[in-house]
């Protein structure tokens, strides 16, 4: 089974946030209401169009969701 995305994403917290990566990683943990166990690109994806003002562009998810999938999926 998959870690969730979410779970995923907290390795790169950083208290000195150095790329997009980190900065979403911050302000995901920051947002009370980010679908914690997911593991659905769609869902996620979805949730942040919606809720996501903190991402500069949706390309900051998906470079984090290809290293999600390639990292998790062994």
């Amino acid at each position: 089974m998959l870690k969730s995305f979410y779970h995923f994403l907290m390795k790169y917290r950083h208290p000195k946030p150095q790329n997009p990566i980190n900065h979403f990683a911050n302000s995901a943990y920051e947002d009370h209401s980010f679908p914690k166990n997911s593991e659905d690109y769609e869902e996620l994806s979805n949730y942040l169009e919606l809720n996501g003002q903190y991402l500069p562009s949706m390309i900051v998810f998906d470079d984090a969701w290809e290293i999600y999938i390639v990292t998790e999926q062994r």
